[in-house]
């Protein structure tokens, strides 16, 4: 019996160990593994409880994960970050996943919400099936652009729209929220990439990952768009020149 309480105890401050290393990590409460066996390192993690922290100035905020709700989608989530290797994403401070539902930025729905300082991605699995994937490497471009702001400079960006464009303050200070695919906006991929530079940065990365098939039927008639994906391409690649584009 001695041995039992022993071994319960000897569980329990291992669990709570664990708890406080991935706290002090991410600066998430109320995380815990899920899975820690990615060939190119990302650790994922769950909620076990609702999490309220502060990221960007601005409150977050994600409710519990049901298990089973990540179990079916635990592969697709896996394929899509299994595209990045183990040296790119430790060059654009990425390392820590954490799958919750109900994702909220003051408030705000959201896909995702990056910190490049504490090499964490938080990714709402209940998102949108129509743009999960997409919003996954959206969210990865804004890690890419925050751990290297250097390198995608949004004055240049600016210049390659036309001179009457004008980009909004901020991606929540406009009504440009559509996330399909738009044809017929000349230099834009979709209404949200009207909405802020960085925004629109993401929108064709997330396309240069998931859908580069239509991607290249607009660029062939887009100079602008063109244009942008050149840069970002050849931005990415000063980054890793081993990477690769889907």
């Amino acid at each position: 019996m001695k041995i039992f309480v022993a071994v319960l105890l000897l569980i329990s401050s291992f669990s709570t160990l664990y708890a406080n290393t991935i706290f002090y990590l991410t600066k998430i409460p109320n995380l815990e593994i899920y899975d820690l066996n990615s060939s190119n390192n990302i650790k994922y993690l769950t909620a076990e409880k609702a999490f309220r922290v502060g990221f960007r100035e601005n409150n977050v905020q994600c409710d519990k994960t049901d298990k089973n709700n990540i179990k079916k989608k635990f592969d697709l989530i896996k394929k899509n970050f299994d595209i990045y290797d183990k040296n790119f994403l430790k060059k654009i401070n990425l390392k820590y996943v954490v799958l919750c539902e109900d994702l909220k930025v003051a408030e705000i729905k959201t896909a995702g919400v990056p910190n490049h300082k504490v090499k964490t991605l938080i990714v709402d699995i209940n998102f949108d099936k129509r743009y999960f994937e997409r919003s996954i490497h959206h969210e990865i471009f804004h890690m890419i652009d925050d751990s290297y702001k250097e390198l995608f400079s949004y004055e240049k960006w600016e210049k390659f729209n036309t001179p009457k464009f004008k980009y909004a303050e901020c991606s929540t200070c406009t009504n440009k929220l559509d996330l399909s695919l738009n044809n017929e906006s000349r230099g834009f991929l979709t209404e949200y990439s009207m909405s802020t530079a960085s925004e629109d940065m993401a929108e064709i990365f997330s396309f240069l990952m998931t859908d580069s098939e239509n991607l290249d039927k607009i660029l062939l008639k887009d100079t602008i768009l063109n244009k942008k994906t050149l840069f970002l391409k050849s931005a990415i690649l000063k980054i890793d020149n081993n990477f690769k584009f889907n």
